[in-house]
């Protein structure tokens, strides 16, 4: 098996309300929360993962990016919000042997 790791780049707010620290991804809509800024961010990383995971899982990880809006881009810098958080997504192939380049 080979272990494949992608990053997803995503936006990140953090806003304190009374007691707790609540975290979102507002291109997403994944919410999150916890008693620190910290903790709020690991939960919110949580809560984007498994998001993703189970998106990618079901088959429909492409439909929920086209919904919110994503289209490929020419590799540029584009920063509309003023943080970001990075969620990794590990896969595993189950290929025996490397497939060759056919170009």
């Amino acid at each position: 098996m080979t272990h494949i790791e992608m990053t997803v780049k995503l936006p990140v707010s953090v806003k304190k309300k009374d007691k707790w620290f609540i975290a979102c991804c507002p291109i997403l809509d994944v919410f999150s929360q916890g008693k620190t800024e910290s903790k709020a961010r690991e939960n919110l990383a949580d809560a984007l993962y498994l998001f993703l995971t189970s998106c990618y899982e079901r088959g429909t990880l492409d439909e929920l990016l086209r919904e919110s809006g994503f289209r490929p881009a020419k590799r540029q810098k584009i920063r509309d919000y003023k943080d970001y958080i990075d969620i990794p997504l590990n896969l595993l192939s189950e290929q025996k042997q490397p497939r060759h380049c056919h170009a």
